[in-house]
């Protein structure tokens, strides 16, 4: 790996938002290391990635310490001048009734999507000293509005809005921390070969509802990312910057 370039390592870095955020890392000349729990999909985004620049990918469950700390040595070993950023993307959803989630995906959730960063922040924290360098964490607007039957999933992402205030008092000056929190974003040209998922069949009310007229692309969330990521945003720590095409500040009336 090049020592001169900046160096982000990405949690969920295989599919969706982490790659459109390794991308756009890379067009902008980073190097980047991908952690995923899917070893196909990570297969297939270091084969994609690499005409673009210098990808590492490490086989990684967030939800599981020991592997993230394993994977942590490993870039550690091969990052020994640190991480300019580390991107926490890594999560899940389990959607069920209060009555019928199980305290074993509730417990899952909360494991990859809240302590799983938690985790990847405090194991890469030595790093990101060295060189003065960013979290940011992917979290959702759905850790202040919410759909029925996704307690889980609002209740770790709203718990990693308040891990990133925390961890920037935490962490600063040395490091800063803040979060983005994405609307409905459209996925489904950023999946992998392997993901079984039926692409979004996004009509013109999907779109029409949103006041800036459309759905958002992961490319979206990349742009801000990167910039939170990078020097640019310097003075800039402990904020949840939503992007969601305007819908959390929409008064809608049945």
């Amino acid at each position: 790996m090049n020592e001169d370039a900046r160096v982000a390592a990405i949690t969920g870095g295989a599919q969706g938002i982490g790659k459109a955020i390794a991308l756009r890392l890379l067009h902008d000349g980073w190097s980047v290391i991908l952690l995923d729990a899917n070893d196909a999909a990570l297969a297939a985004a270091e084969k994609d990635l690499r005409a673009f620049g210098t990808v590492t990918a490490i086989t990684a469950d967030v939800g599981d310490a020991e592997q993230l700390t394993r994977a942590f040595d490993r870039i550690a070993e091969t990052t020994p001048t640190g991480l300019n950023a580390l991107v926490n993307v890594a999560g899940i959803m389990v959607s069920a009734p209060p009555e019928e989630l199980t305290l074993a995906d509730w417990n899952r959730v909360i494991a990859v999507n809240l302590t799983g960063a938690f985790l990847a922040a405090r194991l890469a924290a030595p790093l990101l000293r060295r060189r003065g360098g960013a979290i940011v964490n992917i979290a959702s607007t759905r850790a202040a509005m919410s759909e029925a039957h996704t307690e889980a999933y609002s209740a770790s992402k709203g718990g990693l809005v308040a891990l990133t205030h925390a961890l920037a008092i935490s962490l600063g000056p040395d490091v800063r921390v803040n979060a983005v929190s994405p609307g409905w974003i459209d996925v489904s040209r950023w999946g992998s070969p392997t993901d079984a998922r039926t692409p979004e069949d996004l009509t013109t009310e999907d779109h029409a509802q949103h006041p800036v007229g459309r759905v958002g692309r992961p490319e979206d969330i990349a742009a801000l990312a990167v910039w939170l990521a990078g020097p640019d945003a310097g003075f800039v720590t402990g904020q949840e910057f939503t992007v969601d095409g305007g819908m959390t500040r929409k008064m809608i009336y049945a």
